[in-house]
């Protein structure tokens, strides 16, 4: 029989921590029914895989995953959500920032939601991670309208069916609401405690900045054109193109004129737009043409009714 939870959590180089997480996470969930407890160990090199073995050993409710190398926090989730069995699916990072106590009233919420997110209103972080977050939450807002805080909580409650339709790879672990929304799933989040670091060192630096940044990018682009390329490109290139061309209209008329035009710096400024619009066309062009004979396209699709199969499945 399958659990109701399946708790997944990553971790890098936490061995120090695994134990006191493990012991707050038993008395938060076992008031709320069945669980599993899925450590997925990111390539550590201390003794975290060896504490986590020993849990492991002590509480069938246990599994662990080992890395051969560092993959990235993305990684080590997706390997998680595809071998969770819980109805609904829990993430939170192992470095006891996170508050178990807080996972029921996640829980709670999903009564109106399919995916929670804890909202770490007073973040106990140095500004170097508080300013950045603030940045990629305001950008992520904007891109998407999604009216979320804190999109990149570590601590978040979803159903089964979220987990498996997301695809995580990169940095793609910080756009988990984002992604779930553009499949159409409902998002919300619970104000939500936050501790200070207890052990170890935080994996934050400005590369990982840098990358989400990309990566954000890359998911407005996948959320909004992957199936339609032609539309951001041919936007793009008409646009280039329209405006070269207006501008040597302009141009020739003032050839009639009698002016002439071969030393003007616009007259190349207009060759090269329609040149670029035209590459932006054609590339649009091939991309629509590498999507349609792509795998088939998934669509999110709630509930089925068929007479032949039953109403609702």
């Amino acid at each position: 029989m399958n659990p109701r939870f399946s708790v997944v959590i990553p971790f890098f180089n936490e061995a120090e921590s695994l134990d006191e997480l493990y012991q707050r996470l038993v008395a938060a969930l076992e008031p709320l029914g069945s669980f599993e407890i899925i450590f997925i160990d990111d390539g550590s090199t201390d003794q975290s895989f060896t504490v986590a073995q020993r849990l492991f050993t002590a509480d069938r409710r246990v599994r662990v995953i080992k890395f051969r190398r560092n993959l990235g926090k993305s990684a080590a989730l997706s390997q998680g959500f595809q071998g969770a069995r819980g109805e609904l699916v829990v993430t939170i990072d192992a470095d006891l920032q996170d508050e178990p106590r807080e996972i029921p009233r996640l829980v709670e919420a999903l009564d109106r939601f399919d995916l929670v997110t804890g909202w770490k209103q007073q973040r106990n972080d140095p500004w170097t991670k508080r300013f950045p977050s603030k940045v990629f939450n305001g950008a992520a807002r904007l891109l998407f309208g999604v009216r979320l805080n804190d999109l990149n909580s570590g601590l978040k409650v979803m159903r089964r069916e979220v987990a498996t339709a997301i695809d995580l790879y990169g940095e793609f672990h910080r756009f988990v609401p984002i992604l779930a929304f553009l499949q159409g799933f409902r998002i919300g989040e619970v104000p939500v405690g936050h501790h200070q670091r207890k052990y170890g060192q935080s994996k934050y630096g400005w590369k990982r900045f840098v990358r989400g940044a990309l990566d954000l990018m890359t998911v407005a682009f996948l959320g909004r054109f992957a199936n339609r390329p032609l539309h951001l490109f041919g936007t793009l290139g008409l646009g280039c193109f329209g405006l070269g061309f207006v501008i040597a209209l302009y141009l020739t008329i003032i050839w009639w004129q009698g002016q002439s035009i071969g030393q003007r710096p616009l007259l190349t400024f207009a060759v090269l737009l329609m040149l670029t619009g035209l590459q932006f066309l054609f590339t649009g062009l091939l991309a629509e043409l590498i999507t349609s004979r792509s795998a088939p396209r998934r669509y999110p699709v709630e509930q089925v009714l068929d007479r032949q199969h039953g109403n609702g499945r």
